[in-house]
């Protein structure tokens, strides 16, 4: 998908629809392929999942949110989730082909650097997912493969989705898609703030905008849609009572093809209370986001032991999780300083550990 191929969908008056499976094939390919055939059955534009290696992403001692600890019933480390859900990079380029030969578009959320290079060819464009809107250096490796960049805004701020605009297109790259969001699984439909479109449209009139929907139904996407949403993005599972964090607030596919079908129809007659969706136009992330955003977003984190008086180099610092450390952006400034005492593997860096 270019950005041509999304304007002639916006002329067409219908949204570019994402079927997001995201992790919800549990580690198996066989259940990723039968999400795929329920994209296609459905009607869905595209299927995304999601691509990581897990000691990438967080580290050993990174908390679970609380939404993942309610829908999976259990505690454990993110770390330890995660990995059970991670997929092999063959399992990719196999779920790559197969939609290719279903006539489907393939696509994935890399949430770790080392595979952005790997995983590019794969896809015809990049979404990026909210805990790594401030992760400019991760968006700038992405942006640099001039391709269209849909960029999810849960637990953001206007002044960072400014900032994460800014760095993409200082890349040269000016394909961009921005999607409200509201990052909670799930989030209430009062949560939604679908006029936080208008908002996104008047301050940033060259790029896309559309909806990535986290509330439970297909009320809230299908509105998204009447009020000129032009990607959709709703995650979707085969069983809502498979074990795993997000399959407890995804749609089954009998619930994804009633929704695509709604939109695809203009049938707009919803049962919600459509003010109460509509919301306000202000993008302020609520309380709950922000404690997520601590679990979701990523600091800078050593990626070795350093020792002290060691000049850092960037080879030395990786970006994970959790996100209640130094953000990304200062990592230009941490290169070239020099550690005051032992650092371990996994510590997220302080700077009264520099000098």
């Amino acid at each position: 998908m270019s950005a041509t191929i999304l304007d002639e969908w916006q002329s067409r008056k219908s949204p570019f629809i994402i079927a997001e499976a995201g992790v919800n094939h549990n580690g198996s390919l066989v259940t990723a392929k039968r999400l795929i055939d329920a994209a296609i059955e459905s009607g869905a534009d595209a299927v995304k999942f999601q691509t990581f290696t897990s000691e990438n992403v967080v580290t050993p001692d990174g908390d679970m949110a609380d939404y993942q600890v309610e829908n999976t019933g259990t505690v454990e480390s993110q770390l330890e989730m995660i990995k059970k859900l991670e997929l092999c990079l063959e399992d990719f380029y196999q779920l790559k082909n197969y939609c290719n030969a279903k006539g489907i578009i393939f696509a994935t959320t890399i949430h770790s650097p080392d595979l952005v290079d790997v995983i590019d060819p794969l896809v015809p464009f990049h979404k990026i997912g909210s805990g790594d809107l401030t992760n400019l250096p991760f968006l700038m490796h992405l942006a640099s493969k001039n391709k269209l960049m849909i960029l999810s805004t849960g637990m953001a701020t206007i002044d960072e989705i400014n900032e994460a605009v800014r760095v993409i297109k200082e890349t040269g790259n000016k394909k961009i898609a921005i999607l409200q969001c509201t990052t909670n699984y799930p989030a209430d439909c009062s949560m939604a703030n679908l006029r936080v479109m208008e908002t996104y449209k008047k301050q940033f009139p060259d790029c896309a905008i559309g909806f990535s929907d986290h509330t439970p139904g297909i009320e809230v996407a299908v509105l998204a849609a009447k009020h000129g949403a032009a990607v959709i993005e709703k995650h979707f599972t085969l069983d809502k009572d498979l074990p795993g964090p997000d399959h407890k607030s995804s749609l089954n596919p009998q619930e994804l093809t009633a929704m695509i079908r709604a939109i695809r129809n203009r049938d707009y007659n919803v049962a919600i209370n459509e003010e109460a969706a509509l919301g306000s136009r202000h993008k302020i992330p609520s309380l709950v986001e922000l404690k997520i955003a601590l679990v979701a977003r990523k600091s800078i984190v050593a990626n070795q032991d350093i020792p002290k008086g060691t000049v850092i180099t960037e080879e030395m610092l990786i970006i994970k999780r959790p996100g209640w450390g130094l953000p990304s952006k200062y990592l230009p400034s941490i290169i070239g300083r020099i550690s005051r005492c032992d650092i371990s593997k996994n510590t997220l860096l302080d700077v009264t550990c520099l000098d």
